[in-house]
């Protein structure tokens, strides 16, 4: 039984490393359309990526932003995962909003476009 219950763990461990990994696909946008002073939520959609392992921070003027909400690390069903994090932020013109997403040890910025 030992042997069996060993096996099956090889293949599981097997199975998982040679899965395919797939990078982020990532959408950052506000929840209503920008206007300068008033108040708003700035949203980073992470979706299409494997394996689960992220960090995501919405970052302003390339500072991290410490009070945010994160949505349950979720998948669908080719377990590609996909993630929400979003913030209050009021807009300004001298402020620059982005969204840092860390997979497979590789950080990439994904700049906010505000709604013209």
């Amino acid at each position: 039984m030992k042997p069996l219950v060993c096996c099956f763990f090889y293949l599981l461990v097997l199975s998982h490393s040679m899965a395919k990994k797939h990078s982020p696909k990532v959408q950052v946008y506000s929840r209503n359309p920008e206007e300068l002073g008033k108040p708003n939520v700035i949203i980073c959609h992470v979706s299409g990526f494997y394996p689960p392992q992220i960090k995501i921070d919405i970052l302003k003027n390339d500072a991290v932003i410490p009070t945010t909400n994160q949505t349950d690390l979720a998948f669908d069903d080719n377990w590609q995962y996909y993630l929400t994090k979003h913030t209050r932020f009021t807009p300004s013109a001298k402020d620059k909003y982005a969204c840092r997403v860390t997979h497979l040890e590789q950080p990439k910025t994904y700049v906010w476009e505000p709604d013209m």
